[in-house]
């Protein structure tokens, strides 16, 4: 992985960059859309990569791990193949998710052991193993396993969980130096900076990830419930720490707005849920503000979904046709809603990328910060 730095504003720490992967090249600031299964929930891969202009996706690997099943991505010749998606991959290690099953896991040093959601099958990850499944899998940029700190927490146990987090770097870390990838294209590995909303833990824990040398650094356990003010204050703490000739990605984070800000706070990469989960549900990111397409004032708005929208659904179908396909519950109301909206969180990002070239960032985002947050 190669990582080059373009633009640079210069009233913020936003940076414009250019990400070299085996599987092409994606333009920073970028968001990656979750395909938390190897798929992005209501979008097909034609439409993610030809309309919304998606060059990057995510993809879990525990979720991946229990189904399909390494056999089978193996067999497959990983996932870029099973799925039909040439462009690049990041997979999570899977650490959220096992951390967010407390009922089913036990936390170990030497890793975690937990059951299964689907069939209650016992498994057991180490920083080691999750390596050796992203292996397998074939993700052009892996992440190391980490425990995801949950807010709140206090400081003597955010201080456990972010040195143990640091422990499983290094064994992640020389796991992957000693193994090979196993479809003859390089891939990269991702450390994770943690330590809740405490700056001591933070600077030690971005510090000492910075010290690992790997190409790429990730920023997690924030978004997680916290004030949005103390996630900015420590993304600002930990941008000032990571070097900064390697892209930064905050992972799981966030609303447009969230990404204005962390944009200006110098991050790099983006993902969530959000675009697909609230489109499923009806609600509508626009350059106008929110739609919650459910509401009655909607039921004979036949004007199009949004004018000059990032999307072709857009202009194709009206409000109206969407609100009644929501509230009918038609799968096509979720696919619409879900590719207008992933299309919309990358038209932003590519707004953006050219407001920090042309010298006008802050500004913009200043204004577009008012207009995202407006109800229509």
């Amino acid at each position: 992985m190669e990582f080059r730095i373009t633009d640079s504003d210069s009233r913020s720490a936003a940076r414009c960059g250019v990400l070299t992967t085996a599987h092409g090249e994606v333009e920073t600031p970028a968001f990656m859309p979750v395909g938390t299964q190897g798929t992005v929930k209501s979008i097909h891969q034609r439409d993610l990569e030809q309309d919304a202009k998606a060059r990057i996706l995510l993809s879990n690997t525990y979720h991946l791990f229990l189904r399909p099943g390494m056999d089978t991505l193996k067999a497959a010749g990983g996932l870029h193949r099973f799925i039909g998606w040439q462009r690049p991959i990041l997979t999570d290690s899977g650490g959220f998710q096992v951390f967010s099953l407390s009922d089913i896991r036990k936390l170990k040093e030497d890793g975690v052991e937990f059951r299964s959601h689907i069939d209650g099958s016992k498994h057991f990850f180490t920083p080691e193993r999750t390596v050796d499944i992203q292996r397998i899998i074939g993700a052009d940029i892996m992440m190391a396993f980490d425990e995801c700190t949950p807010y709140p927490a206090d400081f003597a146990y955010a201080k456990t969980s972010m040195e143990r987090t640091l422990r499983w770097l290094h064994r992640g870390w020389k796991q992957f130096r000693e193994s090979e990838p196993l479809y003859g294209y390089p891939q990269t590995f991702f450390p994770v900076v943690q330590g809740s909303i405490y700056p001591e833990l933070r600077r030690i824990s971005a510090e000492q990830t910075a010290e690992a040398g790997c190409e790429g650094n990730a920023v997690g356990g924030l978004s997680v419930g916290e004030p949005v003010e103390q996630m900015y204050e420590m993304i600002h703490l930990v941008n000032n720490i990571l070097p900064i000739g390697k892209p930064r990605y905050l992972m799981g984070v966030g609303t447009p707005s969230n990404l204005l800000e962390s944009v200006a706070l110098g991050i790099d990469m983006f993902d969530c849920v959000m675009p697909t989960r609230n489109g499923r549900n009806g609600s509508l990111f626009t350059m106008e503000g929110q739609i919650n397409i459910k509401n009655e004032k909607w039921k004979h708005d036949f004007s199009p979904i949004e004018e000059n929208g990032a999307s072709f659904v857009d202009t194709l179908f009206s409000r109206a046709y969407l609100r009644h396909l929501i509230i009918a519950g038609e799968m096509l109301g979720a696919q619409i809603s879900s590719l207008h909206n992933v299309a919309f969180y990358l038209r932003l990002l590519s707004e953006a990328r050219e407001k920090i070239k042309d010298g006008t960032f802050i500004v913009w985002k200043k204004e577009m910060t008012k207009r995202l947050s407006h109800k229509l």
